[in-house]
């Protein structure tokens, strides 16, 4: 089969690039599709060739490719696919609208429908401060746009994957539809097991409003006995140092052997967003550290609380430094419970071998379906026409 691969756009390694690395694995001979390609580290599409969009060559397209929001629809689908069998979309934002005929198969591994044009519209903003004015409008109409979009686009995917259940119960919300669930790629053997914990926390993200470090930081500056180690940068980082106490660390940016050390040393992990799935939560457990976690998204699939067998972590149930502050109490007292080896053997459930059979198992079913469905319809028009073609006008006219 001709097969290709189309993602969003590459500009930084992140988890849905580690997804596509994985994809390109099970398909290393198809084509590559983005709208931009600005990776400086090729690892995520394994030193492959990508065709782009012409939001390539617009103005300013490298730092500030967001603004083209707004043509991204029109982009994606100038993509010419019709010589391709099988078309792979990596989704999170257009990617699924590629254009594709009916003897074409296309299946979606969706990271997320757009949530800032959905249930999270609001929230981006308040976040964004475009809650009033003109350009507030101007924002809400183009994601009203973005919507009815997007959720056409859907009508045009053979099979929807989903990276979590709770992202599925997203799709089936935005777009009528279900989703397999297939969770994303865990490169374990890039973690190693560390039993022996050093005194402090962790936690470690990109600096943007929605991850809540700073919530984090307020709940261990208000306990001033605990430490806490905060390695990421971005936006938010004025903010996050504004808040921090003296028991708080900031690093900053690191490199991956310091992350990966510091996940090794700490007492546990503290993550407060509310993701699609979390993939830094099973990193840190594959280094055996458990896991302080808000109950709710995808890490509700990711970390075994405490009370189940071989847990994981500790849930809290609201975004709120007394709620953070109580599941640290409650892990301080009953973690023993906690296991390395528990917390490894979660981690390796999501290992990359894992993600790539359970994605070819549902790429093979798609594949499979759509046959039996073309064979199915060449039987029906045979019983409806049978014989010579030439005959069938003398067959009707007995």
């Amino acid at each position: 089969m001709k097969v290709a691969i189309v993602h969003d756009w590459l500009v930084a390694p992140g988890g849905a690039e580690k997804v596509l690395e994985q994809i390109i694995q099970c398909f290393p001979d198809a084509d590559l599709f983005s709208l931009v390609d600005f990776l400086e580290d090729r690892t995520p599409v394994c030193g492959k060739p990508v065709a782009t969009s012409f939001i390539q060559h617009l103005p300013f397209a490298r730092r500030r490719y967001r603004a083209y929001l707004p043509l991204m629809p029109l982009a994606v689908e100038q993509f010419d696919l019709s010589s391709y069998d099988l078309i792979i979309t990596s989704s999170y934002a257009v990617a699924k609208g590629v254009l594709v005929g009916p003897d074409q198969t296309h299946v979606s591994y969706v990271h997320s429908p757009m949530r800032y044009a959905w249930d999270l519209q609001h929230q981006y903003l308040r976040e964004a401060r475009l809650t009033r004015g003109p350009k507030s409008w101007l924002v809400r109409c183009l994601l009203h746009y973005l919507r009815g979009w997007d959720s056409r686009s859907a009508n045009g995917v053979d099979r929807l994957i989903a990276n979590s259940h709770f992202v599925a119960r997203r799709i089936m919300k935005t777009y009528r539809r279900d989703a397999a669930v297939v969770c994303p790629p865990v490169d374990v053997h890039k973690f190693d097991v560390c039993a022996y914990k050093d005194d402090f926390y962790l936690t470690a993200s990109r600096l943007v409003p929605y991850k809540r470090i700073d919530l984090i930081v307020e709940a261990f500056t208000a306990t001033p006995h605990r430490k806490l180690i905060v390695i990421g940068d971005g936006p938010e980082m004025a903010t996050v140092r504004a808040k921090a106490g003296p028991n708080v660390t900031i690093l900053g940016y690191q490199p991956f052997a310091v992350l990966k050390e510091h996940m090794q040393r700490a007492k546990a992990f503290v993550f407060a967003a509310e993701e699609d799935f979390g993939i830094v939560a099973l990193e840190a457990q594959a280094c055996g550290t458990p896991v302080i976690a808000y109950g709710k998204g995808g890490a509700l699939e990711t970390v075994i609380p405490l009370g189940e067998p071989q847990p994981t972590g500790v849930y809290f149930a609201r975004q709120s430094v007394a709620a953070v502050m109580d599941a640290v109490d409650r892990f301080e007292r009953f973690g023993e419970a906690i296991t390395p080896a528990a917390c490894r053997a979660n981690a390796e459930r999501f290992s990359a071998g894992a993600f790539r059979h359970a994605f070819m198992v549902e790429v093979t079913r798609t594949i499979a379906a759509g046959g039996a469905r073309q064979r199915i319809e060449r039987e029906t028009e045979e019983v409806a026409w049978p014989g010579d073609p030439a005959q069938q006008g003398s067959m009707w006219g007995r």
